[in-house]
């Protein structure tokens, strides 16, 4: 099972968010594990990112991707690559496909229909304070001459709000709009696709061309990997993306 986001509904971009149905891996990497830094077997990741991108019509050779720190650095991909220390990954060249790997984290990608550029975003909670998607349509602006209205963009399965129970040392980074607490559990709540999607609209990205997954990686565990259901003994997700010849 692969997730095609509606609101990439152009034939020039591949824009895709992987689950974990549909491939070889045992348990506790069962099915489609995407990562290799999880302690499953490599053969078998290699075969299940085979499957994915075969599926796709990409070659592992077109990819760019990043050893992810949690932070809001954003690389800029001229050439497929391995490079390490960012969280977003934007490119406007044709058959590079940019690629961010999550398991609880919020995937966001954006496709500017009007410059041909795409961006791929890995925000985790640290991310999303220090405003990754704000930094990245930036650095598209500055790169392409993105603007917002120009902008089609894609929240994918991550932890919902539902779920995401943090102590306050984290609450305390996030806006009373999106932050709730819970004084049966004295744990606070916190959403982290709306805060990532209020980026988007501040950058001026209309509403209708955002698209929120209803999915949860913890509610719906039976479809994705989650690190924190899963007691960190988990696989890993990916969301791509990226302009076709």
């Amino acid at each position: 099972m692969i997730i095609f986001p509606k609101v990439m509904n152009s034939t020039t971009v591949i824009a895709v968010q992987s689950t974990r149905l549909g491939g070889v891996s045992q348990a506790p990497f069962n099915y489609m594990n995407l990562g290799l830094s999880v302690n499953d077997e490599k053969e078998n990741v290699i075969k299940n990112r085979a499957l994915f991108f075969d599926a796709l019509g990409i070659n592992t050779q077109q990819l760019v991707l990043s050893k992810q720190v949690h932070g809001n650095k954003v690389y800029v991909a001229n050439a497929p690559a391995i490079v390490e220390g960012y969280d977003a990954i934007v490119t406007n060249k044709k058959n590079v496909f940019a690629v961010v790997s999550i398991a609880d984290c919020t995937p966001v990608l954006i496709y500017d229909e009007k410059n041909n550029a795409v961006a791929a975003i890995h925000a985790g909670w640290k991310g999303t304070v220090a405003k990754i998607v704000t930094n990245t349509l930036q650095t598209m602006q500055e790169n392409y001459g993105t603007k917002g209205a120009d902008c089609k963009a894609y929240i994918g399965a991550c932890i919902g709000y539902e779920n995401f129970e943090v102590g306050v040392e984290v609450a305390t980074f996030f806006s009373n709009t999106f932050k709730r607490y819970n004084s049966e559990k004295q744990k606070w709540f916190v959403d982290l696709k709306n805060t990532n999607k209020l980026q988007l609209l501040d950058f001026g990205l209309l509403p209708e061309n955002i698209e929120v997954t209803v999915y949860c990686t913890v509610t719906n565990n039976d479809l994705f990997f989650s690190h924190r259901k899963e007691n960190g003994k988990t696989g890993r997700m990916m969301a791509v993306i990226g302009i076709k010849n």
